[in-house]
């Protein structure tokens, strides 16, 4: 099943002052196709990618373990998991497996260990033109798949990090957050008795 963009989607994520949708976030293409504009998809980039960054940035000797019961009709389950981890690992490895080798380097080096575009330049043997085409390149691609990925996309990241899953009714949950870290070994002991 292939992916469907809506206006009121990419309305939002346009860049005011793109001079190919003009704000609008759509491009009209060939036999009346739309698709989004390369200024959102770069956007979708973006914020997935300041939140991996953020998730990054956390302290990471206490990573949290979230509890959720899900309930769905008649079928009541318990799940758990660490999501800041489990996006960045997504992200990763989202990354890696559509790019090619140039452009995970680039990646690499500029997204992730933070060389700025004289470095790159230098280290990756580019000049400037060529260094800044391929970051938006990069940028784009990974903005469209960050979005169309099936079953479960990247983006939005609110839907990503516990929002409605879709198919199902309107889930109820319970979120128990869990911290570990250096206590002495304690075990974890997680409350599981029921809340009304």
């Amino acid at each position: 099943m292939e992916f469907q963009w809506n206006r009121s989607e990419v309305l939002g994520l346009a860049r005011e002052a793109c001079a190919h949708c003009h704000g609008l976030g759509m491009r009209h293409g060939d036999e009346g196709s739309s698709e989004p504009c390369n200024c959102v998809l770069r956007k979708v980039f973006t914020s997935c990618f300041r939140k991996f960054r953020a998730c990054a940035e956390k302290a990471s000797h206490l990573p949290v373990a979230r509890i959720e019961n899900v309930a769905n009709g008649c079928d009541n389950r318990q799940s758990w998991g660490m999501k800041s981890e489990e996006y960045m690992a997504d992200f990763y490895l989202v990354t890696k497996r559509n790019l090619d080798a140039f452009e995970f380097q680039l990646f690499r080096f500029h997204f992730l260990l933070g060389a700025d575009w004289k470095l790159c330049c230098r280290r990756l043997k580019l000049d400037r033109g060529r260094f800044f085409h391929s970051v938006y390149r990069i940028e784009q691609k990974l903005g469209r798949i960050f979005r169309e990925l099936q079953p479960y996309a990247l983006f939005p990241l609110d839907e990503y990090f516990g929002g409605a899953v879709e198919g199902w009714r309107e889930p109820t949950r319970k979120v128990v957050e869990m911290r570990f870290g250096p206590r002495g070994g304690r075990a974890l002991r997680a409350p599981l008795k029921k809340v009304a």
